[in-house]
């Protein structure tokens, strides 16, 4: 019989210390991507400022949903690419709205409309967003698998990988926990 494994507040802080620098590799490649395109954007195009943004981390936002789905969050929960997606995409879009909102005041609230100004607070607004998507991407949307044995942790994951269900596991994609054996007969 296997005893539930107890985790330290040591393990815990590098796990999550890990889950942070994978979210910083992703969330910087979305970086380059949402500066490249907006300021590709800026200069090519005579869209405003806060659209041009706007097309920027969507670009940036799909991007990173790859890159958080196969990298970051490669080992967590995949039962319901759906509603992971719909998630994600609300998220994101709050993300977005709190971004645009600080280059928005900037922009039209203080005339600041220069192009270091417009990196400035897109980078200060992308900055307060992000906190907003780790917090909601690690809780709501790429949710931790529910703690098990490592033979049904194993078992839950290969079928999420094949795109089955796991065997004798409920629809949510939590683990049932392994029965007790029962005593020997003295």
């Amino acid at each position: 019989m296997s005893t539930p494994k107890h985790v330290t507040l040591t393990e815990r802080f590098r796990g999550i210390g890990r889950e942070v620098i994978k979210f910083g590799a992703v969330g910087g490649m979305g970086v380059l991507v949402n500066f490249g395109v907006f300021n590709l954007l800026r200069h090519t195009t005579d869209l405003a400022v806060v659209r041009a943004s706007v097309i920027a981390i969507v670009v940036a936002i799909i991007s990173n949903y790859i890159g958080f789905r196969y990298f970051t969050y490669r080992d967590r929960d995949r039962g319901n690419r759906r509603r992971e997606m719909t998630l994600f995409v609300a998220f994101s879009l709050i993300g977005m709205v709190i971004e645009s909102g600080v280059l928005y005041a900037a922009t039209y609230g203080f005339g600041w409309d220069s192009n270091l100004q417009s990196n400035i607070f897109k980078f200060l607004g992308m900055g307060i967003a992000t906190v907003f998507r780790f917090w909601s991407y690690r809780t709501w949307v790429f949710r931790a698998l529910p703690e098990s044995t490592p033979a049904a942790a194993t078992t839950v994951v290969a079928a999420q990988r094949e795109g089955d269900a796991a065997p004798d596991a409920p629809a949510t994609g939590a683990v049932s926990p392994e029965p007790a054996p029962e005593p020997a007969a003295r």
